[in-house]
């Protein structure tokens, strides 16, 4: 029997997971260096919630995906690209931004779905 950390946090498969931890990680490294720059001490709590978020992204990134792709079914649309990586870039930040309050939600489902399923 699977333990319930391995049911939820183990849900996502191991590249999923490490392509979106490192887009996250990207952005926290981005932040943590913005917040190192300069002649200020350094934020521990910034850079705290920096390492929770991009723990926490993938899953985050999943409920997203997951909520856009109901809504979206199998349709396909076609616009500029520009435009797309703006929005792609836009929706990557705001899961990151709020991975912390995104994230148990898709780790629920995880559970959940992974409790039913007994081969998973």
């Amino acid at each position: 029997m699977r333990s319930l950390f391995a049911k939820s946090f183990g849900g996502l498969s191991g590249p999923v997971y490490l392509r979106h931890f490192i887009f996250g990680a990207v952005i926290a490294a981005l932040l943590i260096s913005l917040s190192l720059s300069g002649n200020h001490k350094a934020n521990y709590g910034l850079i705290v919630f920096a390492l929770i978020n991009t723990v926490l992204y993938p899953y985050a990134r999943f409920v997203y995906e997951s909520v856009v792709g109901y809504i979206v079914g199998n349709n396909q649309f076609y616009f500029n690209a520009v435009a797309f990586l703006i929005a792609k870039y836009f929706t990557i930040a705001m899961c990151w931004a709020f991975a912390i309050f995104v994230a148990p939600v898709g780790l629920i489902y995880l559970l959940v779905r992974n409790s039913r399923n007994p081969t998973v």
